[in-house]
């Protein structure tokens, strides 16, 4: 699987696959989490602007697609109900989904990203339960809630290669 800088010329792709994330969110009991449709296209021409949405795909074509931010992200800036293990710097996977054909995604951006910094977060929605098994099961712990500019909370994880051989 090759992970690549996503292009304009990928976006209805892209929007294709975030639409069979959010069928597979609502088939699991995850009604609320992007149901505005999030996230929109404007989104996702920003990210390709500041080269940081990756797709994921092989050759048959493309199967995921998520965002990876380098650098502190500001709703991160606040967390309850726990505590962030440390403040070294760290990158932050965002809009990660996937087309349901390829397993693994969020091993392949974990992995992305390590390549780039020792530290890295991610947050679901508290009905997302398929996410939060699969980002635990890939290493990232708990931290705590923090809230989404709209207000809304999300369960906030922090994977570290300094405790790596614990967690996976």
């Amino acid at each position: 699987m090759n992970i690549r800088l996503a292009t304009p010329e990928d976006l209805n792709r892209i929007e294709e696959i975030y639409a069979i994330g959010r069928a597979y969110m609502r088939s699991t009991g995850n009604m609320n989490q992007w149901a505005d449709g999030h996230p929109q296209r404007e989104i996702l021409e920003d990210d390709i602007r500041k080269k940081q949405l990756y797709v994921t795909e092989d050759a048959l074509g493309l199967h995921g697609v998520f965002a990876f931010l380098l650098g502190e992200d500001p709703t991160y800036g606040y967390i309850e109900d726990g505590e962030w293990p440390n403040k070294k710097p760290y990158g932050t996977i965002h809009r990660i989904a996937s087309d349901g054909t390829v397993k693994g995604m969020v091993t392949l951006a974990r992995d992305f990203g390590r390549q780039f910094i020792d530290e890295i977060r991610v947050d679901t929605h508290h009905d997302n339960h398929t996410m939060q098994h699969v980002v635990q099961k890939n290493g990232f712990r708990r931290c705590g809630i923090i809230y989404l500019e709209n207000g809304d909370p999300r369960i906030a994880y922090q994977w570290s290669k300094d405790t790596e051989h614990e967690n996976i």
